[in-house]
């Protein structure tokens, strides 16, 4: 086996197990992105929730 061809191989495994990891570390940010995002807006659906008057948005009978 020609050596060249061994170096080769070698450092094509490398290559690919470095962007597998990166592309897990990647995956992993956008998830913990995405969870914090999630977060976010369900604390401002709280905030803008006790913002508003009673009453407001609800149904207003008009049938009498």
């Amino acid at each position: 086996m020609d050596i060249a061809i061994l170096a080769t191989a070698l450092a094509g495994t490398a290559a690919a197990q470095t962007c597998g990891s990166l592309s897990a570390s990647m995956i992993k940010m956008n998830a913990d992105m995405a969870a914090g995002l999630a977060d976010m807006l369900a604390q401002n659906a709280d905030r803008a929730a006790a913002l508003v008057a009673d009453g407001v948005g609800e149904n207003v009978d008009i049938s009498a």
